[in-house]
């Protein structure tokens, strides 16, 4: 945190601005880096919905969010004060080209100095490229302009090619941030430091010494308040084909040639572009899809996904699959990707299994070395290896573990994604964002599992809320003779 540093002075135009996102996330990110220093006190946050609000309305909304959102002990008075302060609200529909646009207009114009200008895209996605229109015709948009686009980017191939070109008509492709707040997590940027800058790890970051890659993306809650809209999504679309690919290529990729945004966007494209496609003949034994039934979750009784539901579905709440990598590197390593709803635990990590020792010079054989990066919750890693049993005379090996707990190890409140994320957007920083040809090569991958999966030509599996989910999984891994990270323990 020695290098936050205070970025320019800038407009942030949110559109969505009394949405759940905006409450939960945005506020409050732009509040901690406010208390941080980098948010000079001429920025502004200009919120806009249909909303019919007057300013001091929707700044009682934000007070009340941060209450809310931010810990106990971060909320300070007189910070809050001085946010509340940058904060500005016009009642406008930004799809409707007939809007309250001359309200926007006014509080864009009234400004002491020369603000950087990022437009928020907190709303549903087949709105961005009428929102686009908009500000464009009506000249809000600047020759420096940013736009941030929540996910997901449409709900298939076509519909994401649609908005990128509804939004690109009216933004340079070098100004479109594409926001997956994986990206934004400290973690998850670690993947980065911990393989290229430790030759420990560089060294051995191949198929010639790592088994297998196991990626879990797994909650303890259920659809609750989103099951309407998760039901149109599902785990695939909603987790797979963004955050967990987007992981999964900072594992893959080759060394970038430097951390530039383009040389580091280039990088993880090659790994979607190696992806070996799923077909007819990979799917029914390389995908899982399941949904939860009634079971038990942190000591009460809960329901089924149906349940909650109110009616029959053919979407999945848990999703499992078998990847490969067509490239030198990690040819014929399976790359296991996982994301759940109602699991036994919350957990978000990568675990790198790497090939036993061949070695015969002990009296057992060593245990299989297996590094864990611990996305969330405890951000950290674990690092277990062999040493010597020192209750066995005979060189008897033992399994220990090495843990480093990141927020312990720092000594700082490990930050939420969102934070570095908004203000990279307004630096014009966007190695942490998606580039167009990276979301349209993800969803050419999803694709072919989307369609078996809708054709039902992958039966849909059942697993019990609160456990890790259906055998059907473990026997996808069972086949290569590996097992998930839960069943090691």
């Amino acid at each position: 945190m020695t290098n936050c540093h205070q970025v320019a002075p800038f407009d942030y135009v949110i559109f969505g601005a009394t949405g759940d996102l905006t409450m939960r996330k945005l506020l409050p990110a732009l509040y901690y880096r406010l208390t941080m220093g980098q948010v000079p006190d001429t920025a502004r946050i200009i919120g806009t919905a249909r909303s019919p609000l007057k300013r001091s309305e929707y700044q009682t909304r934000a007070r009340d969010a941060l209450k809310r959102f931010v810990k106990t002990d971060d909320f300070d008075e007189d910070t809050v004060d001085r946010f509340l302060d940058m904060i500005h609200y016009v009642s406008l529909d930004g799809s409707k080209p007939d809007s309250n646009w001359a309200g926007l207009r006014e509080v864009l114009s009234h400004k002491a100095e020369e603000h950087v200008r990022v437009f928020y895209y907190a709303t549903a996605p087949d709105l961005y490229g009428a929102i686009s229109k908009n500000l464009h015709h009506e000249g809000l948009i600047t020759d420096d302009s940013r736009v941030v686009l929540e996910k997901p980017i449409g709900i298939d191939l076509k519909t994401a090619e649609e908005i990128n070109e509804g939004v690109g008509q009216y933004f340079k492709e070098s100004y479109v941030f594409r926001i997956d707040h994986y990206l934004g997590k400290e973690t998850v940027q670690n993947v980065i430091a911990l393989r290229f800058a430790n030759p420990l790890f560089e060294a051995v970051w191949s198929g010639e010494h790592i088994e297998s890659v196991q990626i879990t993306a797994g909650e303890l809650v259920g659809v609750e308040g989103r099951a309407a809209y998760y039901d149109n999504s599902g785990a695939l679309r909603d987790m797979v084909q963004n955050h967990l690919l987007q992981v999964l290529c900072l594992v893959a990729m080759e060394k970038p040639d430097s951390l530039q945004a383009d040389d580091v966007r280039d990088a993880k494209v090659a790994v979607l572009k190696s992806l070996v496609p799923l077909d007819a003949s990979t799917l029914p034994t390389s995908t899982v899809r399941a949904q939860y039934t009634k079971g038990h979750s942190k000591g009460a009784t809960v329901d089924g996904y149906l349940d909650e539901l109110g009616h029959d579905s053919n979407t999945e709440t848990y999703v499992a699959l078998r990847a490969e990598i067509d490239s030198p590197r990690w040819k014929s390593v399976p790359f296991y990707i996982r994301s759940a709803k109602r699991l036994k635990a919350k957990v978000s990590e990568i675990v790198v299994t790497f090939k036993p020792s061949a070695t015969k010079l002990f009296p057992s054989q060593p245990e299989k070395n297996v590094l864990v990066i611990r996305i969330q919750p405890d951000e950290g890693v674990s690092w277990q290896f062999n040493v010597k049993n020192p209750l066995d005379d005979d060189f008897g090996l033992w399994e220990t573990n090495m843990d480093v707990h990141f927020e312990r190890e720092f000594s700082v409140r490990y930050p939420d994604a969102y934070e570095r994320l908004l203000l990279d957007a307004v630096r014009g920083y966007p190695v942490l964002f998606i580039r167009r040809d990276e979301v349209e090569a993800a969803w050419k991958w999803v694709a072919p599992v989307m369609d078996a999966w809708a054709k039902n030509e992958v039966p849909m599996a059942h697993y019990a809320a609160g456990s890790w989910g259906p055998e059907e999984a473990r026997q996808m891994l069972a086949r290569d003779g590996q097992i998930w990270h839960e069943d090691m323990e």
